[in-house]
């Protein structure tokens, strides 16, 4: 068994390898067949006690398909290649967020 190296974890998904951009459209996909609303979120200098990060556009109401958000999310990163980047999944009836992970760091190999 291998360990990962040490540095920051951010988010549930962020103690696995690096995704892949399949399985975060597969995850993507999740979110939008259960209903939620997808949204990009990107910040510079994320810690614990900075739970708002900055919205990158607005939300996507309309999104149908799982390629829509990762363009959504090749855009952010292009023209913010120092930030994280996350995907978080809104809950209309709920009224809260849902789903969050991270899609993009700055500082990784791969991401």
């Amino acid at each position: 068994m291998k360990t990962l190296p040490k540095e920051r974890r951010y988010e549930t998904l962020s103690y696995l390898p690096p995704l892949t951009d399949q399985q975060i459209a597969k995850q993507i996909q999740f979110m939008l067949e259960k209903g939620f609303i997808p949204a990009v979120e990107f910040e510079e200098e994320p810690t614990p006690y900075n739970h708002h990060w900055t919205l990158w556009k607005l939300p996507l109401f309309d999104a149908t398909s799982a390629q829509e958000v990762v363009n959504e999310v090749r855009e952010c990163r292009s023209e913010n290649p120092n930030s994280y980047i996350r995907v978080i999944g809104f809950d209309n009836i709920r009224q809260c967020q849902m789903v969050s992970f991270i899609v993009y760091k700055p500082d990784a190999i791969r991401y």
